[in-house]
């Protein structure tokens, strides 16, 4: 079935009219989800997105898509005005409403462009169809002899009919089959492969940009949650007069966790005033006696010794190609290497909040999220209240990286809400957001891999032992915890006769959750920084090394996962050639200075980086990044080229600045003091390279990540002669 789904004429008909009789077409993002049976689908049509047409000529998207700085409310609507042929000034973006009955909401993966590249497209040009046959049957002449330029449909003997004359009659038509409809080539691109201006960048300079913290409601509270800062701890007791003695302060409660349908809150004692300052205030002076629970043991260190006790034994076998054990054993030299990764907190810009009114009549939420599907549904269940109810208004989302992905900041304000019958804003703290969020799984790997006589891998055994997303969220029945967490690790791109992969769940209250590009930044630094160990092993150049590994084209598939996308080693081969070239790779560098060279598949993209670094004042330094990426056809250079240096900022800083640590049962930082972020004199010159494609556009959010750490630890082990094998980098490692 195509992605495109045809309204009945009476619902056709009825969406026409309450556009003001315009051309209105609902389609689907995912062709997956449209290829299902009918009898399967959600009732009564699971639209994703809407295209109008108005009597004007305006063309508006309507999007279930969240805008958080990549750029998807400026890409979006550059492949509709590239199909429908009409100037892209004229194509305005809507965020749908929250209704998962019409739109699948759900905004993460690196998938917003990948998913939307043909549905959109396709949608648009049975829009433009309609249009040209609409104008062709009003002139008497056949729709193959019109054509059209810029919203105008002009006929063979120069007649000229704009879209919005048209779209009255164009609405009443049956909708075309979508296979009898041509896309237009990328030759005929004149939109699409250019660096327009993104839509959100002006309203974020003047002001006019809403975010949650903007919202204003009649009657609204302000209202902040001291929580316990054990894990898992609740409040024993406390001095509510104390607090309501400060001036402004309305209301102290207790609200409790919340801990099933899918949702995990921690609970604690609220305050509730006319100004967020009186709250904070209010609950700065609580005076609360904590139960600290079960967890008050817990620590980073504890949980370090559990995974090494978990690798020192076999684990959940996850791949198994050719007989490892039995490499080893005949192997000419082993080289052996662990690797471990910390916590890792999400640690947005702006932070956590959500404005929520429960009413009798139904709940309306404010927020900026990644899945406001999930807000109704988890607001709906923690209110009782009948989700077609629940209004979810979705705004812009000031960084995110998977953390806007929860629903306990939004929970909690309607929690509160609906206990003082008002509506309220809830603001969490970055105190209270570095210390309660859901952080990156850390992990311990233990590799070995065996040289022959001539220095050639033969086999390559990888033992990894971490907390699991999947297990904390009970995902897949909690029977397959790796599944979350082995992504680039099992799915090795070089050439090895044998491959063996072993999983260890380690046990932690820890609560966990995705981190922008979730298991790769991990596994990736682990990967290719022993790859690189192996390459020094054999004498051989690192980039020659992966060259050789990579010499024959192969595709590799995920275990399990069969109708997923296969990693192409002749794609991730051709990254790597490029990075090296525009990098200067083999060339000399100012004394002091090193590079260093990694490569990752993933989120169906290649990504290959090269980093320059020296060590100034005993601190690594890295001044140059060179990026070379295949994402497939590009829509939007420049947005492609800030989403790089995006990834690459944000995997800088958790490679050589923040990490999160646990310790008596409670995490240690608070803020940037001691969770540093990279500083803008830090910052390297990032260059970013595209490879010529013509293969479907791919993610690029998340795959610029996961190279950056291990190309960083390679340059470092050229200029020290130091390998580095753990997260983050410190003076220390390198004295």
């Amino acid at each position: 079935m195509s992605p495109l789904e045809s309204l009945s004429r009476r619902d056709f008909l009825g969406a026409a009219a309450t556009a003001g009789a315009a051309l209105v077409i609902g389609f689907h993002w995912s062709r997956d989800a449209a290829a299902q049976p009918a009898g399967s689908r959600p009732a009564p049509r699971p639209f994703d997105a809407w295209i109008r047409i108005g009597t004007d000529g305006a063309v508006t998207l309507l999007v279930a898509k969240a805008e958080m700085g990549q750029g998807v409310f400026t890409t979006l609507p550059m492949l509709l005005a590239e199909e429908l042929d009409v100037d892209f000034a004229r194509v305005g973006i809507e965020q749908a409403p929250t209704d998962a009955e019409i739109y699948s909401h759900g905004t993460g993966g690196s998938t917003s462009v990948r998913t939307s590249f043909e549905p959109l497209r396709q949608a648009a040009a049975a829009a433009r169809h309609q249009l040209v046959a609409t104008a062709a049957e009003r002139w008497g002449v056949a729709a193959g002899a019109c054509r059209v330029d810029d919203g105008v449909v002009i006929g063979p003997g120069g007649e000229r009919a704009g879209y919005g004359e048209l779209v009255a009659a164009a609405s009443q038509r049956p909708l075309p089959d979508l296979a009898t409809l041509p896309l237009k080539p990328a030759s005929g691109w004149q939109v699409l492969g250019t660096s327009v201006p993104r839509r959100d960048i002006p309203p974020k300079l003047d002001g006019s940009a809403r975010f949650g913290l903007d919202v204003r409601r009649p009657g609204m509270l302000y209202a902040v949650v001291a929580r316990c800062p054990t894990i898992g701890g609740k409040p024993k007791r406390w001095d509510a007069q104390r607090a309501k003695a400060v001036k402004g302060v309305r209301e102290v409660l207790e609200i409790p966790a919340v801990r099933d349908n899918g949702v995990f809150s921690t609970g604690g004692v609220a305050v509730v005033a006319e100004h967020t300052w009186a709250a904070i205030s209010g609950r700065d002076a609580l005076a609360i006696e904590w139960d600290a629970g079960a967890a008050a043991g817990e620590s980073s260190a504890a949980l370090s010794r559990q995974m090494e006790e978990l690798l020192g034994r076999e684990g959940k076998v996850v791949r198994d190609d050719g007989d490892a054990p039995a490499a080893l054993a005949r192997a000419a030299r082993r080289i052996e290497a662990t690797y471990e990764i910390p916590f890792q907190a999400h640690a947005p810009m702006e932070p956590l909040n959500a404005t929520v009114d429960v009413r009798a009549d139904g709940v309306e939420v404010w927020l900026g999220s990644q899945g406001p599907h999930d807000v109704r549904a988890r607001i709906a269940a923690v209110t009782g209240v009948d989700p077609a109810k629940v209004t979810v208004h979705n705004l812009f989302l000031g960084g995110a990286f998977g953390r806007r992905y929860s629903t306990d900041h939004p929970v909690e304000a309607a929690q509160i809400s609906k206990a003082i019958g008002r509506p309220v804003q809830l603001l969490w703290t970055r105190e209270d957001d570095m210390r309660h969020d859901f952080y990156r799984p850390a992990a311990r790997h233990r590799l070995v891999a065996g040289l022959d006589g001539e220095d050639r891998p033969i086999a390559w055994h990888h033992r990894m032992a971490s907390p699991s997303i999947a297990a904390y969220w009970g995902w897949g029945g909690g029977s397959r915890p790796e599944m979350s967490e082995i992504g680039g690790a099992v799915d090795l791109p070089y050439a090895l006769p044998a491959h063996r992969m072993e999983y260890a769940l380690a046990q932690t209250a820890v609560p966990v959750m995705w981190w922008r590009s979730v298991e790769h930044s991990g596994n990736a630094f682990v990967i290719e920084s022993f790859v690189d160990e192996l390459a020094h092993a054999a004498g051989v150049d690192p980039l020659e090394f992966r060259l050789r590994l990579l010499a024959e084209p192969r595709e590799v598939r995920e275990p399990g996962d069969p109708s997923g996308p296969p990693l192409l080693t002749a794609r991730l081969r051709r990254v790597l050639e490029l990075a090296a070239e525009k990098a200067g790779w083999g060339r000399p560098l100012a004394a002091g200075r090193a590079r260093g060279i990694a490569a990752h598949f993933s989120f169906h993209s290649y990504v290959a980086e090269v980093a320059e670094v020296s060590l100034e004042r005993g601190r690594p330094r890295v001044h140059r990044v060179v990026a070379a990426v295949d994402c497939g056809q590009v829509m939007h250079p420049d947005n492609l080229a800030a989403q790089v240096e995006g990834g690459v900022v944000y995997g800088l800083t958790a490679t050589l600045k923040g990490a999160i640590t646990v310790a008596s049962g409670q995490v240690e930082q608070s803020n940037f003091h001691d969770f540093e972020m990279l500083r803008i004199d830090e910052m390297p010159v990032v260059e970013v390279h595209a490879v010529a494609s013509e293969e479907r556009p791919t993610g690029i959010g998340e795959p610029a990540l996961p190279p950056i750490a291990p190309a960083v630890a390679n340059a470092l082990f050229a200029l020290t002669g130091k390998r580095l094998r753990r997260l983050p980098i410190s003076p220390s490692d390198l004295a």
